[in-house]
């Protein structure tokens, strides 16, 4: 049975309604983070912090204990970034350590770790070699293990869970060569024949794809007399026959990871390795993410650590003019921005992390913020690392090692960094995500009246419940805590910085408020505007989980003093900020931007390109990608 050939036709507002149908929908637990968009700072519900279970502790403590010493002992980073691959006796020792199953419960072989603990290990991973973290992330984070985690039949955990606790690397695979962020257009196809489907397409960037043994397929399911249909989930065994690795691929960094191109050939997959019923597929993968995407601020937290060690030693050793080059303000105000931030980072997801395990919470903005804010704060503490070594910061390591000189892998940190920026999520479309989730909201009791197929009685009725929702919230953003001198006095010289927090979210629902009434249903076109909504939340999220672990460990005696400096100067950057992106909500250059936009695209400035010459080879921006048999070798290599 053969697969249709054609890519599916997507209109815009057909795209937008198959991603609004995959989110959740309802709000079944309260959200810190939701309702800072709403205006309301409710630190009851991070405040105090969240702690984990003892024996969840001792266990966390003693993996990390061994990861560590696996680490140190067998594991050369330098040697993977060299030859562009992790070697198999690593990988090897990864399995017989049980790093592949970290969060996959005991019963099963696992470790059972927190998700606290999980993000601890893979920091320490990837401080080592961060294609080892990418290796352990994509395998447990988003691939086979979590979504069956939480959707899985138990027919299905104990088939493969064992296996991907300790033998079996998975994948996930939902990107293709024509399909990123939009994934309505997706055109891998399904087709139902009897207890099996057919599955036909090709996939792009498939992270352990290379190596895995298990897949993650998003594929689509024709709609036929029996058969909901729509995009759907699968496991699929990565040495089905049909299935081809037809690519390796090679990246500026994460030079060792195992990113691959996947062709599926008349590939039978037996409807027992369905994931949910037809058409779940998007709600799974992004309910997976929920949680999946804490493992990549971890990881930047981790770099973070290793940015701060680095800028001490070299900065307190180099000198210049006379003194330590941390001792001039221009380096010393990058040193004071890599601990601040690094602080704040570990905070918001350590805070993150524990609320997942105690489950309380639904953390699906906190993760999501989470993300953005470790990715892009992760990278400029990099780069910050970089212009504070200097030349030495744009030297490999292996040069200065030849040269006499500590080997400081600063420049592959920052090439290895840039990807966080774009994994699981661009920070443009986690903008978009995020805005999305932050005015659900009004979106909830006003949406009708914005909607243009609404008919005049649906606005009506739309009307009267959305009159009803902001006479009693609007009045509630006008005065809050936040302006009262002695509120949030148990958090000391951090209760300044609270209440800022709380008179700014009251501020953000205000402006989120006014950009609706003003824009109605052109606000979702307005990208510029929702970027800075989030990124405002995304820094109050920030200065609140930093000011709750600061005072965490004052209480408990641990680093107190200096923890609650660290997050007063934190605070105090992050305050700069945010006053800044509340100033560019209003006073920008969007609707210039969109105009010189029009005229780039009409070929107007082609004058400007002139003088220069380009260097990119021939061939289409975007690869042939027409199901059928793969006619490239197959490097697919399972490692054993």
């Amino acid at each position: 049975m053969t697969a249709p050939q054609h890519k599916p036709k997507v209109s815009e507002r057909e795209a937008r309604q198959v991603a609004e149908a995959a989110r959740e929908q309802d709000w079944r637990k309260p959200s810190f983070a939701k309702e800072l968009f709403l205006g309301r700072l409710r630190l009851d519900l991070i405040h105090p912090h969240p702690q984990p279970a003892p024996e969840d502790v001792e266990r966390g403590e003693a993996f990390l204990a061994k990861m560590r010493d696996f680490c140190e002992t067998r594991v050369d980073g330098r040697l993977i970034e060299r030859e562009s691959k992790i070697p198999d006796e690593v990988v090897n020792g990864l399995k017989e350590l049980g790093a592949l199953g970290m969060k996959i419960d005991t019963k099963y072989g696992g470790q059972g770790l927190t998700q606290v603990y999980y993000n601890k290990a893979l920091a320490l991973a990837g401080s080592a070699s961060p294609a080892i973290g990418a290796l352990l992330s994509a395998h447990q984070s988003i691939g086979v293990p979590q979504p069956l985690k939480l959707f899985g039949t138990q027919e299905q955990k104990d088939t493969f869970l064992p296996r991907c606790a300790r033998t079996d690397i998975s994948a996930f695979l939902l990107t293709e060569p024509d399909v990123g962020s939009d994934p309505a257009r997706l055109a891998t196809a399904a087709v139902p024949d009897g207890d099996e489907y057919v599955l036909d397409g090709v996939k792009l960037w498939t992270t352990n794809g290379v190596v895995a043994d298990l897949l993650v397929v998003m594929a689509r399911v024709p709609k036929s007399e029996g058969h909901k249909g729509g995009i759907t989930a699968f496991v699929v065994e990565a040495d089905s026959p049909g299935v081809t690795v037809e690519n390796r691929n090679a990246f500026m960094g994460l030079r060792g990871i195992e990113n691959g191109v996947t062709r599926f050939h008349q590939v039978r997959v037996p409807a027992a390795n369905r994931i949910g019923p037809e058409g779940s597929g998007l709600k799974i993968a992004l309910t997976t993410l929920n949680t999946g995407r804490l493992s990549l601020p971890a990881m930047c937290v981790g770099s973070g650590k290793w940015c701060l060690k680095i800028a001490r030693e070299w900065a307190g050793a180099r000198e210049q003019w006379g003194r330590p080059v941390a001792r001039h303000e221009a380096v010393g105000a990058k040193i004071s921005f890599i601990a601040a931030t690094t602080f704040a980072l570990e905070a918001m997801t350590d805070l993150s992390a524990q609320m997942a395990d105690e489950n309380r919470n639904d953390i699906r903005i906190e993760a999501a913020l989470a993300k953005l804010y470790g990715s892009e704060m992760g990278w400029l503490i990099t780069d910050e690392l970089v212009q504070i070594r200097g030349g030495r910061g744009f030297e490999t390591a292996d040069s200065l090692a030849a040269r006499g000189e500590r080997a400081v892998p600063a420049e592959q940190m920052l090439r290895d960094m840039r990807i966080n920026r774009i994994f699981e999520g661009s920070t443009e479309i986690m903008h978009l995500l995020i805005a999305r989730e932050a005015v659900d909201a009004h979106l909830s009791v006003a949406g009708d009246l914005i909607d243009p197929d609404k008919t005049l009685q649906d606005k009506a009725k739309a009307g009267v419940g959305a009159a009803g929702f902001y006479a009693k919230w609007l009045p509630k953003l006008v005065a809050g805590p936040g302006q009262l001198p002695n509120s949030y006095g148990e958090f000391g010289p951090l209760a300044q910085h609270l209440r800022y927090a709380e008179r700014s979210a009251r501020k953000l629902a205000r402006s989120t408020f006014y950009a609706m009434s003003r824009w109605q249903g052109r606000m979702e076109t307005k990208q510029g505007f929702l970027g800075r909504i989030v990124d405002i939340g995304a820094e109050l999220f920030a200065m609140s989980a930093a000011c709750v672990r600061a005072e965490h460990l004052r209480a408990a005696g641990e680093n107190g003093r200096e923890a609650v400096q660290l997050a007063d100067t934190f605070c105090r950057q992050s305050r700069i900020r945010v006053e800044e992106l509340f100033t560019r909500l209003w006073s920008n250059t969007d609707d210039l931007d969109r105009k010189v936009v029009d005229e780039v695209l009409a070929g107007a400035y082609t004058w400007l390109e002139e003088g220069a010459l380009d260097p990119s080879g021939d061939g289409p921006w975007i690869a042939d990608a027409t199901p059928g048999p793969a006619s490239r070798d197959n490097v697919h290599r399972p490692i054993r």
